[in-house]
């Protein structure tokens, strides 16, 4: 078995399904990780080759069209910073919550919320994904992720622990 510099051996994405909590909470970790980068490529790679999604009213299947789709989003969605919270799970299934804050070209800033559903590969790769998401406009001094673009801080407050 090869080891990659990602920690994935042989093209598999630990941690695997079945999901405990402590492992379905590390999906959810590495997954708003990965997504708080804001690389439409990097984040791509999580999904199989044909994962099917529904974002809102958009259906995509397949990693080209999802780095297409994400690199529209954060265009659009400047200083984009996101927490995901696990909500529950079963099996190759896991459920999320989750909570990002963007601002338009025009400076107006918004909370975005919303549910994820997803369901995994044997590899752990993610073969569906189907998220609802709501827009709330913001003002600015109504922002509660504050911290440097990138990873959110390990010291810094979830959704619940923020009141959201």
């Amino acid at each position: 078995m090869t080891e990659q510099r990602d920690g994935r051996r042989d093209g598999q994405r630990p941690p695997l399904p079945p999901f405990t909590t402590a492992t379905a909470r590390q999906k959810v970790r590495a997954a708003e990780d990965a997504w708080n980068t804001r690389d439409p490529q990097r984040v791509a790679l999580a999904y199989t080759p044909d994962s099917r999604w529904r974002n809102r009213a958009e259906f995509l299947t397949g990693r080209g069209p999802i780095a297409e789709f994400l690199t529209r989003k954060w265009q659009r969605e400047l200083d984009y910073r996101l927490i995901k919270e696990l909500w529950a799970h079963d099996g190759d299934r896991i459920a999320v919550r989750f909570a990002y804050e963007w601002h338009d070209d025009a400076g107006r800033w918004y909370r975005s919320y919303g549910n994820e559903n997803w369901e995994f590969a044997p590899d752990g790769l993610m073969a569906r994904r189907h998220a609802s998401i709501n827009d709330l406009p913001i003002a600015p001094e109504e922002r509660l992720f504050h911290w440097p673009l990138g990873r959110r801080p390990d010291d810094h407050p979830g959704l619940t622990e923020l009141g959201l």
